[in-house]
């Protein structure tokens, strides 16, 4: 009898997935850190790092300067909407009236003294006021106010206030737009200054701390700040008012992003594979965030990486190598006549003749084989072995690098 229930168990074992590691953190970028790299690469790492500090120092002071002793601490600001809130694609008369005003006076107040935005707020809500956190969150208990995410790429911040603003900008009279076309200007700059000494950009900045440094292409962080960075350089959509000496700067943080792009590319065996969703910023090897996403290769941020490659012009023939490679990477990575579906017993992936390909969300860097993360940090196969409420909510397949594949037939002909 104990041998029958010895292999029931291992039967039992073995139908399921396996654990198969546990998620590492990310290191932050520290002055310990930078001491190990060598000799001419520390100054430019040690006067970025010091710059972030005296900008947190002095985002912070700012904040404490505007409330008298004893004046009570207003609440936080309201949660929600975000980038939707900042319509871009409204006729162009549209942003010279009352309503684009309103939105645009409402960016230019929550703009940290450092020149970013944070994320997840509605721009059409109401002004900050004098002593407000700048960011969403609870009610400080101690008179002390949240600060995270306070000036980030996430989740679209600061590009989407900077593509709104150079809209109102371009069609407000001159006389009237002074306010936002000086907070365009800091929120270019803060670009500029965020952007690491090789080309990457961290999440957050001034810095966080954690994966928060990491070189951000989660949710095409990067690749959002270089294609702004790129319409800043051709004085595009409302950057026509961008003085010379910015869009020459805007110019060459697009090469070095190139640049920083080509350098993280995962490579195995001698083959160009894809890129993670953040890269650490001195080692350039991939990372991984929050406790469920493991270092790994992540597809829907390499297509949309390999998108952005394919819409520069005159790409060299490193440019064009790593595109090529990284296509050939999503097609052997592809998961066909598969539907990922919701169902009663949970998200589940089904076999599903015809159906459209799936990627993986995450890929092993070792195997490729799709890899999934659960709360307590441990990395798992299968997806099912995952806690029910990772598993339905997250998004661990996707359909996007298709969009990718299409593009890429038309880029091939091209080049």
């Amino acid at each position: 009898m104990k041998r029958l229930a010895l292999l029931a168990l291992l039967l039992t074992t073995t139908a399921h997935g396996a654990t198969i590691g546990t998620m590492v953190p990310a290191q932050p970028l520290t002055v310990e850190r930078i001491a190990g790299l060598t000799p001419a690469a520390q100054p430019e790492w040690r006067d970025y790092l010091a710059r972030s500090a005296s900008l947190l120092a002095a985002d912070k002071a700012s904040l404490a300067a505007e409330l008298k002793p004893g004046q009570p601490v207003p609440p936080p600001p309201a949660d929600g909407r975000g980038a939707k809130s900042m319509p871009l694609d409204n006729p162009a008369d549209w942003y010279a009236g009352a309503d684009a005003r309103r939105i645009a006076d409402i960016i230019v107040s929550f703009q940290t003294p450092a020149g970013g935005w944070g994320k997840n707020q509605p721009r059409d809500g109401a002004t900050r006021l004098p002593g407000q956190q700048y960011v969403p969150g609870d009610a400080p208990t101690s008179g002390e106010r949240k600060w995270a995410y306070v000036g980030t790429i996430d989740n679209d911040a600061t590009v989407t206030e900077l593509r709104f603003l150079s809209r109102v900008v371009a069609q407000v009279p001159a006389a009237d737009a002074a306010p936002y076309r000086t907070a365009l200007l800091k929120g270019i700059d803060y670009l500029l200054g965020a952007q690491m000494p090789n080309g990457g950009w961290p999440q957050v900045w001034p810095l966080q701390g954690g994966y928060h440094d990491a070189i951000t292409f989660n949710d095409d962080a990067f690749v959002r700040v270089a294609q702004v960075l790129l319409e800043v350089a051709a004085g595009k959509d409302g950057f026509a008012m961008v003085p010379a000496p910015t869009r020459e700067k805007a110019v060459t943080a697009v090469m070095k992003a190139v640049t920083c792009i080509l350098a993280t590319q995962v490579v195995k065996d001698g083959k160009r594979l894809g890129w993670g969703q953040q890269h650490d910023p001195l080692t350039l090897a991939p990372v991984g965030a929050r406790n469920f996403e493991p270092a790994a290769l992540s597809s829907a941020e390499s297509a949309r990486i390999v998108q952005f490659l394919m819409g520069l012009q005159s790409p060299t023939e490193e440019v064009k190598a790593a595109i090529r490679s990284s296509v050939a990477w999503l097609r052997e990575s592809a998961i066909q006549d598969r539907s990922w579906e919701k169902t009663d017993q949970g998200s589940v992936l089904t076999v599903s003749p015809g159906a459209k390909p799936l990627w993986s969300r995450f890929y092993a860097l070792d195997t490729n084989q799709p890899i999934f993360g659960d709360r307590d940090r441990t990395i798992h196969d299968d997806v099912t072995d995952l806690s029910a409420e990772r598993r339905n909510g997250y998004a661990w397949y996707n359909s996007s690098p298709q969009k990718t594949l299409d593009l890429y037939a038309k880029w091939e002909a091209a080049h």
